[in-house]
C-alpha cells in the first residue's frame, strides 16, 4: 500500500508480539478514531502489537482518508475495480506487517469499521487465512460471497440503528455465510448507530476470548474418528 501515516502503532512493553491486530478505519476517518477498539484490545491481549494506519487517500477534508481511489459515500459500495485495487495494496501491507512483526497469519486479526470493514470482509474472501480472525464493524460485502474462507473467522458486529449500513445487510451476509459453510458470527446492539459503540466492542473482545473457530472443532473432530481397519 502507499505510503501511509501509522498514527496508532502499540507493541508490547517486553518480548516479542504474540498476535498482530490490524484496524481499518471508516469512511472520511483516520487510524487515530480506532483508539477505543485499539485500547480495549491492548488491555486485553498485552502481548499483541497493535497498529491503525491511516488510509492511503485523502477524503476531500483537512485529515480524513479514505480506503479507495474513487469517493464512495460510506453507505455505497465501491466499483470492483476500486475494491481489487484496494485490496492488492492492503494485501502487500498486511503481509508486511506480519513479517516485519513475526507474527504469522493465523495469530493476525484484521478488524475495520464501515468501508474498513467492508476492506477486511473483502481481504479475507480473496485471501483465505491472511489473517485468522476479521472483526467487522458496520461493514458488508462489498460483493456476495462465491465462497467462504476456510482458515479465517468472521466475526460481524452491527448496530441495529444504523442507518448508514442497515442491520439487515449483516443478517443477509450471515445467511450467506452459513449456506457456504463458513464460520462467522453476528452480534448486533439495540439503539446503536454506524459507530463503534463500546456495547459492540465488549462483544468483539468476548468472541475472540470464547469463540473456538469451526476449524479447530473439525480438526478434533477428525482426530478423534475411530479407526477402521
Amino acid at each position: 500500500m502507499r505510503t501511509m501515516q501509522v498514527p496508532i502503532e502499540w507493541l508490547p512493553e517486553r518480548g516479542h508480539a504474540e498476535q498482530l491486530i490490524l484496524l481499518l478505519h471508516g469512511q472520511g476517518q483516520t487510524g487515530a478514531e480506532m483508539a477505543p477498539l485499539a485500547q480495549a484490545l491492548r488491555a486485553t491481549f498485552p502481548q499483541a502489537a497493535v497498529l491503525a494506519p491511516d488510509a492511503p487517500h485523502a477524503d476531500g477534508s483537512a485529515i480524513g482518508r479514505r480506503w479507495f481511489a474513487a469517493h464512495h459515500p460510506a453507505g455505497n459500495l465501491p466499483a470492483a475495480d476500486d475494491v481489487a485495487q484496494a485490496l492488492a495494496s492492503l494485501q502487500r501491507w498486511v503481509q508486511a506487517q506480519q513479517k516485519r512483526l513475526g507474527v504469522g497469519a493465523a495469530a493476525t486479526a484484521l478488524g475495520g469499521l464501515g468501508h474498513g470493514a467492508m476492506l477486511a470482509l473483502a481481504l479475507a474472501l480473496q485471501h483465505d487465512g491472511i489473517a485468522g480472525r476479521v472483526l467487522a464493524f458496520a461493514g458488508a460485502f462489498a460483493a456476495p460471497p462465491q465462497a467462504a474462507p476456510r482458515h479465517t473467522t468472521l466475526h460481524l458486529f452491527h448496530g441495529e440503528a444504523d442507518e448508514v449500513m442497515p442491520v439487515e445487510g449483516a443478517r443477509k451476509a450471515l445467511r450467506q455465510l452459513a449456506e457456504l459453510q463458513g464460520d462467522a458470527t453476528l452480534d448486533t446492539a439495540a439503539g446503536v448507530g454506524h459507530a463503534l459503540h463500546p456495547a459492540l466492542v465488549d462483544c468483539a473482545l468476548q468472541r475472540l476470548q470464547t469463540h473456538i473457530p469451526l476449524r479447530t472443532w473439525q480438526a478434533a473432530l477428525g482426530a478423534a474418528q475411530p479407526l477402521h481397519i
